[in-house]
């Protein structure tokens, strides 16, 4: 089992030790790359996590997605956006707005402290040029739905006028509360559509995370058929363990990817699993692979 929490809060401090040895190690056998932006399809916008490849420099990853063709670079907060850019990399999907996972939107004693960050994290996200901004519910703490819904609009209202000024979209990210995240409140994507519906504004979408749905609820392709106008964005992972999206895992990425793509989507598809294998990186290129159709 991943430690997405663990592993995000290290790079939200900016207190991550890297260690490059392996990568050094990696690129011996890896210096030409089958993959290259000119042989992929284009249907698909890649982006990777970097919280997946955070035992990599940021420059060795955004010189490995260049190579692999990988567009943009996936929670990555303002600090490090020049490295994106002289890499020529979008922010696919910013973060460091949200306090943590588990406090977020659904209580509303994080609010004030929430609506500060935001309202600070729009403008940054739209003067460097870029458009998602990821948030979070937060634990249910015994809330029932209602309440739920009724305090995230509280606090996600206060903040809609900036995103849609800035033409920034807040996008709430789909969590199971099953396995990794135990009483995440958006935690179906029917709970996250009703949320999207009250806000009523299009700058308010979901994080629509193959793996994580997979596990709560299933049946990921027919919930994006039908749900596809609430989704700006999606996370891939192999179930069970988020690994590899291989032979190895229960669900058949082509057929989810050309479900995406035939809904007109056109915006990023993120790898966000845990490579298991000695060549990490060539699990990476084979992802992308597999999800350029």
């Amino acid at each position: 089992m991943y430690n997405r929490r663990k592993a995000i809060q290290t790079l939200f401090t900016g207190t991550a030790t890297v260690a490059a040895a392996p990568f050094l190690l990696q690129m011996k056998s890896n210096t030409a790359f089958d993959i290259a932006s000119s042989s992929l399809k284009g249907n698909i916008n890649h982006a990777v996590c970097r919280w997946t490849y955070q035992y990599l420099p940021l420059d060795t990853l955004c010189t490995t997605a260049k190579q692999i063709g990988i567009k943009g670079i996936d929670l990555v907060g303002p600090a490090d956006w020049p490295v994106l850019k002289k890499y020529g990399l979008t922010s696919s999907m910013c973060n460091g707005a949200e306090l943590n996972l588990t406090d977020g939107w659904a209580d509303t004693k994080f609010h004030a402290a929430l609506i500060s960050r935001y309202k600070e994290h729009i403008a940054l996200v739209a003067k460097a040029g870029y458009k998602n901004l990821i948030c979070f519910s937060g634990s249910r703490r015994g809330m029932d739905d209602e309440t739920g819904w009724n305090n995230c609009v509280q606090g996600l209202k206060q903040i809609m006028g900036d995103a849609e000024k800035n033409n920034v979209t807040i996008v709430m990210e789909l969590l199971n509360s099953k396995i990794d995240h135990k009483d995440y409140m958006c935690d179906h994507t029917k709970w996250g559509v009703e949320l999207c519906k009250r806000i009523g504004s299009p700058n308010f979408k979901l994080l629509y995370d193959i793996y994580h749905m997979q596990i709560d609820e299933g049946d990921v392709i027919r919930t994006i058929q039908e749900y596809h106008p609430y989704i700006a964005h999606y996370h891939t992972g192999g179930v069970p363990g988020r690994h590899e999206i291989n032979d190895t895992q229960e669900l058949y990425y082509p057929a989810i990817m050309k479900a995406i793509v035939a809904t007109g989507f056109n915006d990023f598809v993120a790898q966000e699993f845990i490579p298991t294998g000695n060549d990490k990186i060539e699990s990476l290129k084979k992802a992308v692979a597999i999800c350029d159709v």
